[in-house]
């Protein structure tokens, strides 16, 4: 029986680059942004977590109609994305997570399988497309990864990718990336002209 896999969208951010709009609904080609990242995030996991503050639910949950998602809502609000990684994965109930952030509209579903393929045997398989690593775009075992970045978050270091250092951790590196899958998937939509990008590719799509 092949083991069953959660999907995390992490999307409790303010979206202050979006002017006076919630980035995670927002339409992108008639669909909101958040339903776009976990309808392909579903296409290679059983479930659905998704993490936000409480004053977003109503609406994420409006978006995300039909999906029957777990809300993992911070009780902490504006702890940035380790936190939000660490409320996520603890609603998670599998042995490995991918976890992905809510504006990303065109996650490649390929390659996500692949990052899951990555991290078997390991606490984590981490994306380096290009001189960073993309800890929202990865994969982990929930517990140990929770677990990290609340630790992280108690020294008060909310750098993204401190709570990794603690973890057994496979590097994907680009050149593996895209022999699995297109780079467009990290492509992330924080500002208008960024949303017009997102538009166009569905548009291109038909």
């Amino acid at each position: 029986m092949t083991e069953q896999k959660t999907g995390v969208v992490v999307g409790g951010g303010r979206s202050t680059r979006m002017g006076d709009r919630d980035k995670t609904v927002v339409d992108v080609a008639g669909t909101p942004l958040i339903r776009r990242a976990a309808d392909r995030l579903l296409e290679v996991t059983d479930e659905l977590v998704v993490n936000c503050r409480s004053d977003q639910r109503v609406a994420i949950a409006e978006a995300l109609d039909g999906l029957d998602p777990t809300f993992a809502t911070d009780e902490e609000p504006d702890r940035g994305p380790v936190g939000g990684i660490a409320t996520g994965l603890k609603a998670a109930d599998t042995e490995y997570a991918a976890v992905v952030a809510a504006d990303m509209p065109v996650l490649d579903p390929e390659l996500i399988e692949y990052l899951f393929e990555r991290a078997e045997g390991h606490d984590a398989a981490v994306p380096r497309p290009g001189d960073w690593f993309e800890p929202i775009h990865a994969v982990y075992r929930p517990e140990p990864m929770a677990e990290a970045c609340e630790e992280a978050l108690q020294e008060a270091d909310t750098r993204i990718i401190e709570p990794l250092f603690s973890l057994d951790y496979v590097v994907v590196e680009r050149s593996d990336l895209v022999a699995h899958g297109s780079l467009d998937s990290f492509e992330s939509v924080d500002t208008p002209d960024d949303l017009h990008w997102a538009e166009a590719q569905y548009a291109e799509d038909g």
